[in-house]
């Protein structure tokens, strides 16, 4: 049992059973609440996919080939970045693939995931950037409610959080396992703070998704969006992955925002850029005349030519009198 309380939002103790319930085969089978979220999770970015994916273009069976692979590969992965960064956890091989036991890694997931999509878009000739833009928010809400399975784990909490503090109100307390003590210590709840950052994501990026102006913009967006909040949420947890004396998490997400950033800042200039050739314009003499509306400068073009053909077409026969 996990007991904690959140007592600057009026919540007072309490325990929560990371078990949800026990089949009874095998001895007894632990179905836990981490495994259902997690479950939901993809249940409901399968259905977002969907929605984005018909509104791109791409056909439900495609979705489906493509969902089942990733699905497969994306736990793996997260499995996989787990085991690689904690290799002195872990003495078999047996122990290494012991997922029930716990270790995902949503970086490893998404990475694995994505490499996943790009192959199979590939060999079914989809289109990636497309692909990519529908499922990046679809991975946010995976993230939303993943955070939640940390919640009643007790884990992936942060720092001990002091009163003055900006966030002391959103502080959990978590009492220790431990039966000779009493005191419930405070934390920053970083499981928290994810989550309402992914969901504050979420709503601006779908807001802004019908006025993209580049395929792979939505991907951009989400890479820098949940980067920048990665960044500095994870400088708060206690159970980071370190390489040497860097956070991993930490740095990859400083990676994504600001190559995210730079990305999405470029290409929609170029965006810009390209709107603005095509936009409407009117002609000099138009505008002194206030004869004709505004032209396209394709059909300024045409109209040059036009133009040019009849003064020949005029000039043809003073040409054969003389």
């Amino acid at each position: 049992m996990v007991t904690m309380s959140f007592p600057g939002l009026g919540i007072d103790t309490f325990s929560v059973d990371p078990v949800a319930f026990t089949i009874p085969i095998f001895g007894g089978l632990e179905v836990r609440w981490y495994g259902l979220i997690i479950t939901l999770g993809i249940i409901l970015a399968f259905t977002y996919c969907a929605f984005r994916t018909k509104q791109e273009g791409i056909i439900f069976d495609d979705l489906i080939d493509i969902g089942i692979f990733t699905v497969i590969f994306g736990v793996i992965g997260a499995r996989l970045y787990y085991v690689l960064t904690s290799l002195d956890q872990y003495h078999s091989l047996k122990e290494a693939i012991a997922i029930w036991n716990g270790g995902l890694a949503i970086y490893g997931a998404v990475i694995a995931g994505a490499l996943t999509i790009v192959i199979v878009c590939k060999i079914k000739k989809v289109n990636v950037l497309k692909m990519l833009d529908a499922t990046a928010p679809a991975v946010m809400i995976g993230q939303i409610l993943g955070r939640w399975g940390n919640f009643f784990n007790g884990e992936a909490y942060g720092t001990q959080v002091v009163e003055g503090h900006p966030l002391y109100f959103l502080r959990m307390g978590l009492l220790p396992n431990i039966k000779s003590y009493s005191t419930m210590f405070y934390f920053h709840p970083t499981f928290l703070y994810e989550s309402l950052w992914n969901l504050a994501g979420f709503l601006l990026i779908n807001a802004l998704y019908k006025k993209k102006k580049f395929d792979g913009q939505v991907l951009l967006m989400y890479l820098t969006w949940y980067g920048f909040g990665r960044m500095f949420i994870e400088g708060l947890r206690t159970d980071s992955l370190y390489v040497g004396v860097f956070r991993i998490s930490q740095v990859i997400g400083f990676c994504c925002f600001v190559i995210g950033g730079i990305l999405l800042t470029v290409f929609l200039i170029k965006a810009r850029r390209e709107s603005l050739n095509e936009a409407d314009y009117t002609p000099t003499y138009e505008k002194i005349t206030g004869q004709h509306k505004p032209h396209t400068a394709s059909q300024a073009t045409e109209e040059v030519d036009v133009k040019t053909s009849v003064q020949d077409a005029d000039a043809e026969p003073e040409n054969n009198q003389e």
